[in-house]
């Protein structure tokens, strides 16, 4: 039975919403707008730190609860494509976002970190433990989840520069987790991605794996036990912080376009966003 005209065109507008909800204007991802390009692979938050001298900066996803606040010393900068980022201080300067169901990869038992950043020192005056020091994370005492962390150039475990990311367990302790370790430049941004999947486990990675990625290059993959102890991701209460983790080491330089996804993001579209940013013409 053919339905009538009315019904056709209610069918149409519904489908023509459904469409407009989940897909990001054509033109919109051909000019390379970084953010419609972040956006099109759905994070389940999204902050472009591009408001350094305000209060409060919402997610462009996510609703309000993954609002965050700035805090400390801190200016405004612009990436490579020419918008806007926080330079933090170093020693005051931060950007947090309480506890959320999504920020945690207990949650899926997979999450993906992605953000743009840059050290504007090489040997950083408010290091800890053996010279490194947490630019982005979630985690406190007894709530452990993970950590964006770069050595000095000069630190106790020859690491010079090192750029990693871990998993710990809520206990802290050691933590399993991957790196590079490259020359860096003080000023120069990079890319930087960190994959944490409890869930593909293998016989190479029994119990799951972290990935890190610099510049759109997949750089190092390792198992999620370290010293014979598996790492299991755990929900916990801390707040995710860029610029400090949990005040015992404070980053000397710039962050920005933090995304947060509840899967692992696909080399492919990895290196989408980093062409996104650096290629010609693109903003």
């Amino acid at each position: 039975m053919s339905s009538s005209p009315s019904r056709r065109r209610f069918l149409a507008l519904t489908l023509a919403a459904a469409a407009s909800a989940t897909v990001l204007p054509a033109e919109a991802v051909a000019c390379g707008n970084y953010d419609a390009v972040v956006r099109q692979d759905r994070p389940v938050a999204y902050w472009r730190l591009d408001r350094a001298t305000s209060g409060s900066e919402a997610s462009l996803v996510g609703g309000s609860a993954l609002t965050g606040t700035y805090a400390g010393s801190r200016t405004a900068t612009t990436l490579p494509n020419g918008d806007r980022a926080t330079a933090f201080d170093g020693a005051t300067g931060y950007f947090q976002v309480a506890d959320h169901a999504v920020l945690s990869p207990a949650t899926t038992g997979v999450l993906t970190l992605e953000a743009w950043m840059r050290p504007d020192t090489l040997q950083f005056p408010h290091a800890q433990s053996s010279g490194y020091v947490h630019w982005m994370g979630k985690g406190e005492t007894n709530q452990h989840e993970y950590v964006a962390r770069m050595y000095s150039q000069v630190n106790t475990e020859n690491r010079p520069n090192r750029i990693s990311g871990y998993l710990f367990n809520s206990t802290g302790g050691l933590g399993a987790g991957s790196y590079f370790q490259d020359p860096v430049v003080a000023g120069g941004w990079i890319h930087y991605v960190l994959v944490i999947n409890a869930n593909a486990k293998s016989t190479t990675y029994p119990n799951g794996y972290t990935k890190i990625y610099r510049d759109g290059v997949l750089r190092d993959t390792d198992d999620l036990s370290i010293s014979g102890q598996i790492i299991v991701p755990s929900d916990g209460s801390a707040p995710l912080r860029v610029g400090t983790r949990d005040f015992g080491s404070w980053f000397q330089g710039a962050v920005g376009k933090v995304a947060v996804y509840d899967k692992e993001l696909s080399p492919t579209r990895i290196t989408a966003h980093q062409q996104a940013m650096t290629s010609p013409g693109r903003r």
